[in-house]
């Protein structure tokens, strides 16, 4: 297990092989949902592109669930068209809505629009029956700490992890990122009644340790902001 100053009523689960901490992680995904479901008309599962969660969409899928009743979205999407292979809505479909998953109802956050900033106003009407709080939210992280679009070099990133920020999305343009992005702000995401966080790789331990050092910072690490009691942080190497 890996020594990390973890915040308390943070919990971490480890394995040495990304398919099985995958198929931790969905299995506690189905739990949540399926209890939500039990209780509600209707689930919202929130997850990250990229390719860290590829099995976890997979392992996912295979779950007997009332998939027409949960509400898929990205935390983030890169302003970029479907058919682009940097589409995160695009992996999401490939690898998430199959199988007993493909029932579920996909919003995505790329709409027509030229840019985000023009977009805006489509994805919040598109989002607009989204309930909240949000029920399971599946984050991950990049080397320099920003999870979903929360880049600390974006000049959008104090209006979107402003905690008093009720806006569902923010458009984001970060120095170091070559695509344009739209991202659910901090305030949607923090008051999940779930999150995970996901991550593989020992140099996402090493973040995640940095991460840990100096809570308060947020602007430098965004992913600070989720780090408190409830988080289940799921790592394999």
């Amino acid at each position: 297990m890996p020594d990390l100053p973890l915040p308390d009523g943070v919990s971490l689960h480890v394995d040495r092989s990304a398919e099985q901490i995958a198929r931790a992680l969905a299995a506690r995904v189905a739990a949540v949902l399926a209890r939500r479901l039990a209780h509600s008309a209707g689930a919202s599962l929130v997850v990250s592109g990229g390719a860290t969660p590829l099995p976890f969409f997979r392992a996912l899928s295979g779950h007997s669930l009332d998939w027409k009743r949960v509400t898929v979205l990205l935390a983030d999407e890169r302003w970029v068209p479907e058919d682009d292979a940097a589409s995160n809505t695009a992996l999401v479909k490939r690898h998430l809505l199959v199988g007993n998953a493909a029932e579920a109802r996909y919003l995505p956050l790329k709409v027509s629009a030229e840019t985000p900033d023009q977009g805006l106003k489509a994805v919040h009407e598109q989002l607009s029956e989204l309930v909240l709080p949000l029920d399971v939210v599946v984050l991950g992280m990049g080397n320099d700490g920003h999870t979903a679009s929360l880049f600390p070099d974006a000049s959008e990133l104090p209006s979107a992890m402003a905690p008093e920020n009720d806006a569902l999305v923010v458009a984001m343009s970060p120095a170091s990122q070559p695509n344009r992005r739209i991202t659910l702000t901090r305030s949607v995401l923090a008051r999940a009644r779930y999150t995970a966080l996901h991550l593989r790789g020992d140099d996402k331990l090493g973040t995640l340790r940095e991460a840990c050092s100096d809570l308060p910072n947020v602007f430098a690490m965004p992913v600070r902001a989720f780090l408190k009691p409830g988080l289940e942080v799921f790592w394999s190497p």
